[in-house]
């Protein structure tokens, strides 16, 4: 009997002792499909997959008053479900504004004689993600979903351009792809998977483990400014006061898109500008 080769050998290569090798598959299948597809750099847009749409939240407000009408819940569930589904729809002006500032740089990035510049990227995932892949497909743009495994099965949102979506197994391995191309971070409203990718990235440039230029916006300041204090971490003197420098708390997509566009076309003079 003819025996498998190693790399055929899909026992051996799902084994802990192959692990060295999917890692490396997961660095390397990404590299050449980004290069085959010509990306040079990326706006990445991190946020929460709990954020939806306004219509979705505003049906499911809907919804719960119809049923409050027709007594299907009781009185004290009634109450917890309608703050709850209050606070999704106050949350979803995150989302349409996702939309619009992608869409807005992805038409800016068209822009460029250069293609394939500063191209949309995400956690491939619902939410501020799929916002973010969303606003590039309405500029007829492309955009990168860098979609990871979970047990609750996150899949990733229709918007990505499909040659450029790609699924993770590794966190450390999806997190080196948002940097590694990166010029520019927007920090949208999330939880403990956002707030691990922000001050990752804030650490990295802190440190100046980044050489090249990072622009980061963190976009909601109401949102940002109840949930980290730096200027406490400032006073307990955990943090230098130029260390606050590093980020810029912005409120709307043209407050964004203007600021965004301003760093990169310093940081990264774009001389190839159509004219």
């Amino acid at each position: 009997m003819k025996l498998k080769k190693a790399y055929h050998n899909q026992k051996f290569l799902d084994s802990p002792a192959a692990r060295p090798i999917r890692l490396l598959a997961e660095f390397l299948e990404p590299q050449q499909q980004l290069r085959r597809e010509g990306i040079k750099d990326t706006i990445v847009f991190f946020g929460s997959a709990r954020i939806r749409p306004e219509k979705e939240c505003k049906n499911k407000l809907r919804e719960l008053i119809l049923r409050q009408k027709k007594s299907l819940y009781s009185t004290k569930y009634s109450k917890h479900k309608l703050e709850e589904l209050k606070r999704d729809l106050t949350m979803s002006r995150y989302y349409k504004d996702a939309v619009e500032l992608s869409k807005m740089l992805t038409k800016w990035s068209q822009s460029l004689r250069e293609p394939n510049r500063f191209v949309i990227c995400s956690g491939g995932g619902p939410g501020i993600m799929e916002a973010a892949n969303r606003g590039a497909s309405l500029a007829r743009g492309k955009s990168i979903g860098l979609n990871i495994s979970l047990p609750f099965e996150q899949m990733p949102n229709r918007y990505i351009t499909s040659e450029l979506n790609f699924e993770f197994h590794y966190f450390f391995m999806r997190k080196l792809w948002f940097v590694y191309l990166s010029k520019a971070f927007v920090m949208f409203p999330g939880g403990f998977g956002t707030l691990d990718e922000m001050m990752e990235v804030l650490t990295l440039v802190q440190t100046q483990k980044l050489k090249k230029k990072i622009t980061i916006v963190l976009y909601g300041k109401e949102f940002w400014n109840e949930i980290i204090n730096f200027n406490a971490l400032i006073k307990w003197r955990l943090i230098s006061p130029n260390d606050i420098e590093l980020y810029r708390l912005l409120d709307s997509p043209k407050e964004a898109f203007d600021y965004i566009v301003n760093e990169l076309s310093t940081n990264y003079p774009i001389e190839t500008q159509k004219i």
